[in-house]
């Protein structure tokens, strides 16, 4: 296997895999307030997040950048369970506009944090003394690819649940939103414990 397919496949299996579970928490907060019809507005989202951990990613297995891995462990369910939180205090669907905008920076200012979660990952992986390059780009394409697998299990779901078992949209997004904040702030607490140990 070449060198790109070989990081492609282990970004992509990173966040798919349980061991990802707060970036799969993160895509689906993101997501959770879209439908699939609102595919473009979602191509937008994930954009936005894809631009924001590309950049510290980079930076991060670049060695431009360092901050405290227990720090960003933390600030990554404090990301999730802010995006949960703003879902469930959302305005209706008709005031939604500028929420959405809030959305998209959200994405862009929460993916330089998850970018360099991702990158403590890529670092073990790549060991020392090894070129960067066509590692980071495998491995930062596979994430891509397993996000917006993420995201079409989330959109087909929400599809079902609003539009064949007739739950009210604003309904969905509170159970779903409330769920995946309760499991953040709990993730949260305990890595806040964990900076001081």
């Amino acid at each position: 296997m070449s060198e790109f397919g070989l990081y492609f496949q282990l970004g992509w299996q990173h966040i798919v895999a349980w061991d990802g579970v707060d970036h799969i928490l993160f895509i689906t907060a993101l997501c959770a307030v879209y439908l699939l019809k609102d595919w473009r507005k979602v191509l937008i989202l994930v954009t936005a997040f894809t631009i924001g951990h590309s950049i510290t990613l980079a930076l991060s297995v670049l060695d431009i950048m360092h901050i405290s891995t227990p720090l960003i462990e933390f600030l990554i369910p404090v990301t999730i369970f802010i995006t949960a939180l703003f879902n469930i205090i959302r305005p209706p669907a008709e005031e939604q506009q500028q929420a959405i905008q809030l959305n998209y920076l959200f994405a862009l200012f929460f993916g330089l944090i998850h970018g360099m979660g991702f990158s403590n990952r890529l670092k073990s992986l790549l060991g020392t003394g090894e070129n960067v390059v066509i590692p980071l780009l495998g491995f930062n394409v596979g994430l891509e690819f397993g996000q917006i697998l993420i995201v079409i299990c989330v959109l087909l779901l929400a599809g079902i649940i609003v539009n064949i078992t007739g739950v009210k949209r604003r309904d969905w997004i509170m159970f779903l939103s409330s769920a995946i904040f309760g499991v953040a702030f709990v993730m949260a607490i305990e890595r806040f414990k964990a900076l001081f140990t």
